[in-house]
């Protein structure tokens, strides 16, 4: 991603006030004083106490460690003596000297050859870093081992860097001696090698900026170390403006071969480029021209002309944290743990890497991009869609038995297929939880400590896992486990410290947060509701559109916000289904001018009745969970001047309120915009006054309208068949996806066990480690019988991502665990949309329940009572338990977003109230109280069930026994109560059921 500009170094058009030098300027070097020759002479007896002392001193006291001859058996048998443990002492003192000598002399010859610092002593790092010490303090005396020699922090640091060659490498300093008779010659080449660079991009077209000036890091003084925050303060003002000298000379190649990487990495002998308005007299300023440079330094400055932003004119970074308080920067990242990742188990990443693996660079599979580049909103989709889904079962299961829409949802096709394939690849369920928890969290750890919410502009969601909230003013110290970021405006969370968090009964603190996009691995959410005035969103209608449809979705599914209303005008596409209770669209300016202008002014009263300043410090108090839900407006059409500047009036207060607005425009002028924001048609968002250039989160309207079409399918009243009564599917939508042959003639080569424990018969057991993730392919398939995608198959086994490898070797693997019919078609095919198939000699004991069930009582069984009765009693001895009961703990995620844990229950559900149902037509109370029992045992909070129980028990004419029942459907409701029809029809059945309730309790 493109870096954000700044005009900070080139900012100086004018000619420099300061006298302009036309020859570099020595560095200056700190002379040495009377405390380095009393460092050096400590050092120097220090080292020879330990490297001489130390053995003469055993040598002479306790002897000599190596034995006289060679070692026999009968040592093991002597008796272990306390001169025995003094033997062993002496060994382990004489390991421990010669490891420190090693240091010592690895350290010696490091200065004398000027090779830099050495690979690590193995097992040696206190005593490495004791051993640098000492020779660091004692070639103090030189002429420039102060200035030429890791510090003490600085090695402690390094400890565990130094294993690495790369760092290794960054890591080399010139040694002593014989660099002690070059230094003077050194600096200036290199001074000269700058000054040369600054020319060659003076030809460039930059000499216009004036002169460039340098700093080069200084020795550290004690346990003091040069920083570039340091730096920045002393010559730019301002210690935030740090990103300013690391992005001018981040990657860049240093005197010493190694290269600036990371703001933290700074080396003694470095050479930092300075922004053209940096002061102080530590700085070098150089003429345009570099005079008296060699043929191998202007190679070297041809060279680096045509590497880095340099070569673009690209500049460093002008958004730094603690500006203008309306202004949105990037957070600093936090180094991510150095934990190796392997193809198969990837290191952890945020939702926004969960479709970036390498497998997501296929694009042959054709799912939208958009949707697998929007973690957070492919999530809250799927969330609502599920929970849709389960709505629409649920309500249908109201209806009659078998006269009602079927238990499956429509199957999807064409682009409203690949837009749910692509939500189920997308989605990062996990990072919505964290966020939800992570801000719930907060808002209850400032409750408890009696402080306000503080205003939130936006979040961050940075590559490593991290939660950066920016805040629009310093709010002091946060609650632990947050903590200040980069300066007083972030608040910071570690990944590691949101996992820990609980859920909390408390309201949510920013439900205006949405994802506008990505900038440098990290995504920002902006807090709509939090803005001081409009933002405004310019661009192309088609390319606004796409990024105020993806803001609305995701305002409307998102999982971290309680209630809020969006309010949508001038779309062309109505999204009220994704959300009927949240989102409504308004006609025109008119209409909405009105409705605001009236929620305007009744919030403006109820905060003052209430005392409140704004809406945060209503959300931690008695009625938070009632109270101040957020007001977005979305007016994706260009208003007239006229609205503009009433919209604009409209919103002047609308921060307080909790009420936020997103203008699209045509232009760039718009009356009242805080914010300004412009989508480009590569997918760039841009806010240039912001320095944000992000990589827009859009839904474009040919994705818009296939989510939409899978809402209005799941809807109980507007989908497929469905007419808001219960008979209002035909019977086709009660088959299910995949009838098996139940004759004996229609016997399986593969049958899996799910409804209960897994188990698999007619196949041999995998062998190795991949035999987990063999089977829950197959349940996962098998659940699927209308196919699945395979980034869909790679998603769910793989949540953080894998390779393309990976996954095509394991389905190698599955095609030759499965294996071929015996007509040699093999058992997992591909269809002509790329979706992975079983063939139907792979069935499941879930897929003989929904055949057995359908055949009883919309198949043979219609006709035929006995055929009915032998049917059914064959369903119900299938159900063993649970779906998939014994599944390993962390497997089997992908479950959570599938509504068969709502089906199945259902389903047996049905089945026992049939099976009752057949019983009770003969007057056998205890075969149909047998069955509903059976049938209670997976689904207990089916009331359908209890009801007929109650029903079949009162046909006995047991009274104490329907006491008895009633007492447990009472101890069962808890807190909550009889449902209402449970206590109607107690009342009908036995109407004494209180009196047994309270003389049982």
């Amino acid at each position: 991603m493109p870096r954000r500009r700044t005009s900070s170094s080139s900012s100086s058009t004018a000619p420099s006030a300061a006298p302009r030098n036309r020859t570099p300027q020595p560095v200056r070097v700190r002379r040495r004083s009377f405390g380095d020759f009393v460092k050096a002479f400590l050092a120097f007896v220090v080292l020879l106490v330990l490297v001489v002392g130390v053995p003469l001193a055993l040598a002479t006291q306790i002897g000599w460690p190596l034995p006289d001859g060679a070692p026999s058996l009968d040592w093991l048998q002597r008796e272990i003596t306390v001169q025995t443990f003094l033997h062993i002492l002496t060994v382990v003192v004489w390991f421990a000297w010669a490891q420190f000598t090693a240091c010592v002399l690895v350290e010696v010859k490091a200065a004398l050859s000027g090779v830099g610092v050495p690979g690590r002593v193995p097992g040696a790092g206190p005593s490495q870093l004791l051993a640098r010490q000492l020779v660091a303090a004692l070639l103090l005396v030189g002429a420039t081992a102060a200035s030429l020699t890791p510090g003490l922090s600085q090695l402690g640091q390094s400890m565990e860097g130094n294993q690495k060659p790369s760092v290794a490498a960054a890591q080399q300093t010139p040694g002593i001696f014989a660099q002690q008779q070059e230094q003077a010659a050194g600096t200036a080449s290199a001074l000269a090698e700058q000054a040369g660079q600054a020319a060659a991009r003076a030809d460039g077209g930059s000499a216009a900026h004036g002169d460039t000036k340098y700093y080069r890091i200084q020795p550290p003084e004690g346990r003091h170390h040069d920083s570039l925050w340091e730096i920045a303060d002393r010559h730019l003002g301002d210690g935030r403006r740090y990103k300013e000298i690391f992005e001018l000379n981040k990657d860049r190649v240093q005197p010493d071969g190694s290269k600036l990487s990371e703001a933290s990495l700074i080396r003694p002998g470095w050479i930092m480029e300075m922004p053209g308005d940096a002061r102080g007299g530590e700085l070098v300023e150089m003429p345009d021209e570099a005079p008296n440079v060699s043929e191998q330094v202007q190679q070297q400055i041809s060279d680096y002309a045509r590497t880095g932003d340099h070569a673009q004119g690209g500049g460093g970074s002008g958004a730094h944290g603690g500006g203008d308080n309306a202004q949105v920067s990037l957070p600093e990242q936090r180094p991510a743990p150095a934990t190796p990742a392997t193809p198969a188990t990837p290191a952890p990443s945020t939702g926004q890497d969960h479709a970036a693996t390498p497998a997501a660079a296929d694009h042959s599979f054709g799912l939208p991009e958009a949707l697998l580049a929007a973690p957070l909103l492919a999530a809250g989709l799927l969330g609502a869609l599920g929970r849709r889904r389960r709505q629409a079962l649920w309500q249908s299961a109201l209806g009659s038995v078998g006269g009602r829409r079927g238990m499956e949802p429509p199957t999807p096709t064409g682009d409203a297929q690949d837009v749910q394939d692509a939500l189920l690849v997308g989605a990062d369920p996990e990072g919505v939880r964290l966020l939800d928890r992570a801000l719930r969290g907060l808002a209850a750890a400032l409750a408890a400590e009696s402080r306000p919410l503080p205003v939130v502009y936006a979040a961050w969601m940075g590559g490593n896992g991290d939660l950066h909230l920016q805040l629009a003013q310093p709010a002091g110290k946060p609650p632990a486990p947050w903590q200040l970021g980069q300066d007083q405006t972030f608040w910071l969370l570690a990944r590691a410290d949101a996992e820990r968090y609980e859920d909390v009964d408390t309201a949510a603190p920013y439900p205006g947060l949405v994802s506008l996009g990505t900038m440098d691995d990290s995504r920002l959410l902006l807090n709509l509701e939090s803005v001081p005035g409009i933002v405004s969103l310019g661009g192309s209608e088609a390319d606004r559109t796409a990024v105020f449809a993806s803001v609305a979705a995701e305002l409307a599914t998102n999982g971290w916000s309680d209630r809020m209303t969006i309010t949508l005008v001038g779309f062309g596409d109505d999204l009220t289904p994704l959300a009927p209770n949240r989102i409504r669209h308004l006609d025109g300016f008119e209409d909405l001018f009105e409705t605001m202008s009236a929620e305007t002014r009744q919030r403006r009263g109820a905060l003052g009745a209430a005392g409140h300043d704004s809406v945060l410090t209503g959300r931690t108090g008695p009625a938070q969970h009632t109270r101040w839900a957020p007001h977005l407006v979305l007016l994706a059409a260009q208003p007239s001047d006229e609205d503009a500047l009433r919209l604009a009036e409209l919103a002047a207060d609308a921060g307080r309120l909790g009420i936020g607005y997103l203008v699209g425009t045509e232009g760039t002028d718009l009356p009242g915009a805080a914010w300004e924001m412009r989508i480009t048609g590569e997918g760039k968002l841009l806010a240039p006054l912001l320095g944000l250039e992000l990589e827009a989160q859009t839904l474009p309207a040919a994705q818009q309208r296939a989510v939409v079409e899978l809402f209005t399918d799941a809807d109980p009243e507007h989908g497929p068949g469905g007419s808001g009564g219960p008979g209002g599917a035909s019977g086709t939508a009660n088959t299910p996806p995949f009838l098996v042959d139940i004759s004996e003639q229609g016997r399986p080569a593969v049958y899996a066990r799910l409804v209960g424990s897994y188990e698999i018969i007619g196949l041999d057991a995998p062998d190795g480690e991949r035999s987990a993730l063999l089977h829950e392919a197959l349940a996962l398939l098998l659940l699927h019988r209308e196919g699945v995608h395979p980034r869909v198959l790679s998603s769910a086994l793989w949540p953080r991502g894998v390779t393309a490898d990976v996954r095509d070797a394991l389905l190698e693997r599955l095609r030759a665990w499965l294996g071929t019919d015996p007509d040699g078609t093999p058992r997992l095919t591909t269809d002509a949309t790329g979706r992975l198939t079983l063939a139907k000699s792979v069935v499941s004991d879930l897929d003989v329940l929904r055949s057995l069930y359908y055949e009883a009582t919309q198949g043979r069984g219609v006709g035929s009572r006995q055929v009915r009765g032998r049917l059914l009693t064959d369903a119900l001895v299938l159900v063993r338990g649970p779906l998939l009961a014994d599944r390993p703990e962390g497997r089997y995620r992908w479950l959570t977003h599938e509504i068969i844990d709502a089906q199945l229950p259902l389903l047996v559900a049905d089945t026992g109230l049939a099976l009752s149902e057949f019983h009770l037509e003969k007057n056998r109370a205890e075969k149909a109280i047998e069955a509903l029992n059976a049938a209670l045992r997976t689904a207990p909070a089916d009331e359908r069930l209890w009801h007929e129980l109650l029903r079949a028990t009162h046909t006995t004419g047991d009274t104490d026994r329907l006491h008895a029942l009633a007492a447990d459907l009472v101890g069962r409701s808890g807190a909550r109560g009889v449902p209402p029809r449970t206590e109607a029809l107690l009342d009908e059945l036995l109407p004494t059921w209180r009196e047994g309730v309270a003389a049982a309790g």
